[in-house]
């Protein structure tokens, strides 16, 4: 895959996670998932330097710990 590919796709996937955070109906839906987002790229980071492919594993993690981060909120306010 070309870098300009790839550069692309990095900063589709950023702006995508950062209109869903966007999409927070209050502030603090928008801090548990921005929360979730900054842990979950921080363990993708960790994970993809021990393993390899830092950028993508840093993504995933981010999105994943995003996903996490909303629904533990919804969860929480029922």
């Amino acid at each position: 895959m070309s870098g300009i590919v790839r550069t692309t796709r990095v900063f589709g996937v950023i702006a995508l996670v950062g209109m869903l955070a966007a999409c927070a109906v209050d502030r603090q839906t928008g801090e548990r998932t921005g929360t979730g987002a900054a842990v979950g790229a921080a363990s993708g980071a960790a994970v993809g330097l021990l393993t390899g492919d830092f950028l993508s594993k840093t993504l995933t993690g981010a999105a994943a710990g995003a996903a996490g981060g909303f629904v533990y909120d919804q969860i929480e306010r029922r």
